[in-house]
């Protein structure tokens, strides 16, 4: 609270208009009235028994009023903010005005115990993780046996929320992750990649429409492994960065410019805290990945481990290749790698194989499926 209300102050005199209450707060201040009302409630009871040693100590209507009402619905809400709120908060920090109001006007009040905004943000989090312990405990003390079983149906009720929620938390934060990597990944067209292919310029507009960039958009896909590599060329080595999902892999080459492919300066783009850190170090100096190659399919892929003696002439170290086959099985890519040690390469290929492995089980299990026919009805 003292982080939200000395921003609307400083916004009631016209600091930091641009900031978005919401966005970094959600409905704290609606969570911190309904959280409150609880505790009060709660301990209104246990007074009650105190002061009067006939008053039973009797939770149940409490529970009722609160957890069948708002008090996990508005956790919920706060908690779906949440992975926003931190990727919001870590692009306002790199701004020196917010940065002042964070250290001078927030973080010296002696109320915070040195705590920062991040570490504040995520305590209703844990709140709601902790009420089933309490729940749990009331039961355990609980004598009345209808009271028992309420309280017992109560607990089960706010877990599976829980587990509802984590589900529906992972699915936004690697719905962000996907978004900021539209933004990082650059998807040239074909006559750009490769000099080979002619397109007349009224042709190029029709083309571009089909374009490459929605392959990440969907939320279903999965990002497995992902790192910095080099690529043996034939006259020279390149920097690479591999993207393992979990139904392809996609060779980038790094790029350390401002702009994007065939577009003007974007200035530096937010950076999404769910990123691997090399990665959210290479977007903060306005870098991006422009694809080398069309992704390779894991049922198109071919791993192949390279025995340093046979490359030892070439200066590689800790290297691997992979096959890049078309449906005939006729190789039409080779991509030889090279893995800063030889732990990372074994790391490399081992999370490679797996994932080939799994989708290699998962197709099989919807194909068999597909082919599975109902019993024939008698009549027939």
């Amino acid at each position: 609270k003292i982080f939200m209300n000395t921003l609307k102050y400083l916004q009631s005199n016209e600091f930091l208009l641009d900031v978005d209450l919401w966005r970094l707060f959600a409905n704290l201040e609606e969570l911190n009235k309904i959280s409150l009302g609880f505790l009060k409630s709660f301990f209104e009871t246990v007074k009650e028994h105190v002061s009067k040693s006939d008053f039973p100590m009797d939770f149940s209507s409490v529970l009722r009023k609160f957890f069948q009402g708002d008090l996990c619905q508005t956790h919920q809400i706060y908690c779906l903010n949440y992975t926003s709120a931190v990727f919001y908060l870590e692009n306002l920090r790199q701004r020196e005005d917010f940065g002042i109001y964070l250290k001078q006007w927030c973080e010296q009040n002696e109320r915070c115990k040195r705590l920062h905004l991040p570490e504040l943000l995520v305590a209703p989090l844990h709140r709601l993780t902790r009420y089933p312990l309490l729940l749990n405990n009331i039961w355990k003390r609980s004598t009345n046996e209808t009271e028992k079983g309420f309280t017992w149906s109560l607990k089960e009720k706010v877990e599976k929320s829980i587990r509802d929620l984590e589900g529906k938390v992972k699915w936004l934060d690697n719905f962000q992750k996907f978004r900021q990597l539209q933004e990082v990944i650059i998807w040239p067209q074909v006559w750009d990649r490769d000099k080979r292919f002619f397109v007349p310029e009224y042709l190029k507009q029709s083309l571009r429409e089909n374009s490459s960039e929605n392959i990440l958009s969907s939320a279903n896909r999965l990002l497995l492994h992902e790192g910095r590599l080099t690529l043996a060329e034939s006259t020279r080595l390149l920097d690479v960065y591999l993207f393992l999902f979990d139904d392809f892999l996609l060779i980038t080459k790094i790029k350390r410019n401002k702009k994007k492919y065939g577009g003007s300066d974007t200035g530096l783009i937010p950076v999404c805290p769910s990123l691997a850190p090399e990665l959210q170090s290479f977007v903060r100096e306005g870098g991006f990945c422009t694809v080398l190659d069309q992704p390779i399919p894991l049922d198109r892929l071919t791993l192949r481990n390279i025995d340093p003696i046979h490359i030892t002439v070439f200066s590689l170290r800790n290297a691997f290749l992979i096959q890049h086959e078309n449906r005939y099985r006729q190789c039409i890519a080779v991509f030889l790698l090279q893995a800063p040690t030889e732990s990372a390469k074994k790391t490399w290929m081992s999370q490679i194989e797996t994932a080939i492995s799994n989708y290699t089980t998962q197709h099989e299990t919807k194909k068999n499926a597909a082919f599975c026919f109902p019993p024939e009805s008698s009549e027939i």
